[in-house]
């Protein structure tokens, strides 16, 4: 049964007259953001603070994930000219942190790959104090894809798990063991570049199968780690299973810094990219 009315501590108002500004700019660097494509909770609070996770290769997704708001219609060819305008936003804003995803691309050789480090570059030769993280989809387990983004270097690279194995249909075309073998593969052959994963909590999963992921997540090496509250974006989505309270996720984090992660969010309005400046402070 879907659960309807939030409890007290998921009360954030997202309010667009406090980022028109922000708004104003992206638009006229024709930029796309998952904060607006995926309906986030955090919009106002980081369009306010001039931070945003950038969507590059279009708003359009190969897979259709039943609890993303991302679209899953037919994807554009890609803009080439798109890397040097996010790097434009990036000296616009002055970012010393910028996190760049992409809706996953199956329609493209690479995957996308190439697009991630011509931005990588982009941004290295107007900003290079410029920390860049990376939020990949899977590449379908391409090894090769995964290179040439790590050849790029950039200064964190992230994929997200999202949700314990059993919880998997909710995630279309994905592959638990894919994800995470691609998390120790870009640990292995890049490690230099620390990894980071994020979870969503209330869809189901159990307490023992939150630890049990975890304890898989750690095995690959990686360092950063996100848990956040699942909320579904409309009636369509997948619906809440449960609202986690916020001492849960502190057990969690706990929890995840005793098996070693180097830096943990958990938090009910946590997302893979909110305050991302904060993991590598540690």
């Amino acid at each position: 049964m879907q659960i309807r009315r939030k409890p007290h501590w998921l009360q954030k108002k997202v309010s667009p007259t406090d980022h028109a500004a922000m708004d104003r700019l992206l638009g006229s660097l024709r930029l796309n953001t998952v904060c607006r494509e995926a309906s986030c909770p955090n919009i106002s609070e980081c369009f306010r603070q001039k931070q945003a996770t950038l969507l590059i290769m279009g708003k359009e997704c190969t897979r259709s994930c039943s609890f993303c708001n991302v679209s899953a219609n037919l994807p554009s060819p890609l803009d080439p000219d798109e890397p040097g305008r996010v790097a434009a936003a990036v000296t616009a804003l002055e970012l010393q942190h910028v996190v760049i995803t992409s809706p996953t691309r199956d329609d493209l050789a690479d995957g996308g790959s190439g697009h991630f480090a011509a931005t990588v570059k982009a941004i290295r030769a107007v900003s290079p104090e410029t920390v860049i993280e990376l939020l990949v989809p899977d590449f379908q387990g391409s090894l090769q894809s995964l290179a040439v983004v790590t050849a790029a270097q950039p200064d964190i690279l992230g994929h997200n798990i999202e949700t314990v194995p059993r919880l998997y249909s909710i995630r279309a075309g994905a592959d638990y063991r894919r994800s995470l073998d691609l998390l120790t593969a870009a640990r292995e052959s890049a490690p230099e570049i620390p990894t980071k994963t994020g979870l969503m909590l209330g869809l189901g999963e159990s307490s023992a199968e939150v630890l049990a992921t975890l304890m898989d997540i750690r095995a690959t090496g990686c360092a950063y780690l996100s848990i956040g509250q699942y909320l579904a974006p409309s009636r369509n989505h997948y619906p809440v299973a449960a609202f986690i309270e916020p001492a849960e996720f502190d057990r969690y984090r706990a929890e995840a810094v005793a098996l070693g992660f180097v830096h943990v969010e958990s938090a009910p309005y946590v997302r893979s990219s909110y305050h991302a400046d904060r993991y590598r402070q540690n």
